[in-house]
């Protein structure tokens, strides 16, 4: 089951809606959103249930056991013991048919090559047991001693297959204590309505002129302007995909008391990648951060190898493929770059010129994200500055261009802070009412013209569920 569809939002989160505030007891609650969730999550495949469950009740135990011997080296050994199996069962499911893959490109045996398939959201809810299992053995949050509250925290629906990465001492306090307030609720609607139309109205229109030039276009002969133009047109849509399918989460997590991170803050207006990174999928970034940057390996903080291990570590997580490889050390190297310079240094450069060199190197990025095939990859790289032989211009970009051009617009504007800065703006004018009035108006039509457009869709991913 996926938000973005009629099914989701007319009859999933209208009944779940209905059970959840018909009880008054958060115990009844916190049930009705394990009901719910184990319902979502068994839409397309009810076995994995089984293996989420059992991720869970591991864990637990898990938990229970290095809070029993806390401070002692069976503490240190079972939580050792949680972070194998989790990270087994993970690169089972997600890397085990391209490390054997890999493995017979480059020795004379040649195994069977697994074709397992992998559980949806298996990346995301790994890595929040992970956070669990590790800031219970550092005593940073209380352990669970309730198995199904532990299961609620790992499986509740608005952000298990596709995050945000919630910590769970995010919500620590919120499982048993959570007071909903109109507030909670307007907001809620809000970023629903608003995920809703970035996903439906925004990324899925840009989703057709990126499938136009790199899915079903020759890639060899289109123009330096027309791979630009394009791969320029992929970075908004999967910002607009991903950013609103946390907006929805973030927004029923504020309808249910539960108060998620944010997880995109604008990060196209940012000036370096150190930003960038700080902007973007927050709750990946962070997480990489806080678990093995400042890590000590083989008895102390590593400041290069904690670094590469931090961005090999978060392409890999994104695929079992090189590019995502070559896409994670591709951005490890710019951050090692502007480390050096240093930020005082990087402060200096002049503005314009540092929102080009971000957008530049960003967008190339995103190309290198796209594209699994490394000979096509070349073939991108290539396009970029014609050493393909391919012209400067093409009428048939140039036609998209026009055809699309209010389309890009609108994304373009929409990738900056304007619709808060308005926002913000008529409240310091004591103009409340209309903001409130012109938000109201903003989220009716943007479920509106989604509802519409989901009438005849037929299948309509984000595009980190993959991951």
């Amino acid at each position: 089951m996926i938000f973005a569809d009629l099914f989701f939002l007319y009859v999933f989160m209208a009944l779940c809606f209905i059970a959840y505030f018909i009880c008054r007891k958060t115990v009844y609650r916190n049930w009705v959103l394990i009901v719910f969730s184990m319902i979502f999550y068994a839409w397309g495949e009810p076995v994995w249930v089984f293996l989420l469950v059992g991720s869970v009740t591991l864990n637990y135990f898990a938990g229970i056991l290095i809070d029993k011997y806390r401070d002692t080296k069976k503490s240190t050994m079972f939580t050792a013991a949680a972070l194998i199996i989790d990270i087994g069962v993970l690169v089972v499911f997600k890397y085990s048919g391209f490390l054997v893959e890999n493995f017979n490109a480059i020795s004379p045996v040649d195994l069977p090559v697994p074709n397992v398939e992998m559980p949806i959201g298996i990346s995301f809810f790994t890595f929040q047991i992970i956070s669990y299992i590790l800031d219970c053995y550092w005593g940073k949050i209380k352990v669970q001693k309730s198995w199904y509250k532990l299961l609620m925290y790992i499986s509740m629906f608005p952000q298990l297959v596709a995050g945000p990465i919630v910590r769970y001492s995010v919500i620590e306090s919120e499982i048993d204590n959570r007071v909903i307030t109109s507030a909670d609720i307007s907001e809620g609607i809000t970023r629903i309505c608003m995920g809703l139309g970035k996903k439906v109205i925004l990324a899925n229109n840009l989703s057709i002129i990126v499938d136009t030039f790199f899915k079903d276009g020759d890639l060899a002969s289109l123009s330096v302007m027309g791979t630009w133009y394009t791969v320029i047109v992929y970075a908004m849509q999967v910002y607009f995909d991903f950013s609103g399918y946390s907006d929805i989460a973030i927004g029923l997590g504020r309808i249910f008391g539960f108060h998620f991170d944010e997880n995109f803050r604008y990060p196209f207006i940012s000036k370096n990648i150190t930003e960038f990174w700080q902007r973007w999928h927050i709750s990946l970034g962070t997480f990489f951060r806080d678990y093995l940057l400042y890590v000590p390996i083989f008895g102390k903080r590593r400041k290069y190898l904690n670094l590469f291990l931090v961005w090999f570590c978060t392409g890999f997580w994104h695929g079992a493929n090189w590019n995502y490889i070559i896409w994670g050390l591709y951005f490890g190297m710019f951050i090692l770059i502007e480390r050096t310079i240093g930020n005082k240094r990087m402060r200096k450069m002049p503005t314009a010129l540092a929102h080009i060199y971000n957008t530049i190197v960003v967008v190339i990025g995103f190309g290198i994200f796209y594209f699994t095939d490394l000979g096509k990859l070349g073939t991108f790289l290539g396009n970029l500055i014609g050493l393909n032989g391919n012209a400067m211009f093409d009428m048939i970009s140039a036609k998209n261009m026009m055809a699309n051009a209010w389309l890009v617009i609108v994304c373009i504007i929409l990738c900056m802070p304007v619709v808060p800065a308005l926002k913000k703006k008529l409240e310091s004018m004591d103009l409340y009412l209309l903001s409130t009035t012109g938000q109201t108006i903003l989220n009716v039509a943007s479920f509106a013209l989604s509802s519409i457009l989901l009438v005849n869709a037929t299948n309509n991913p984000f595009i980190y569920w993959q991951f």
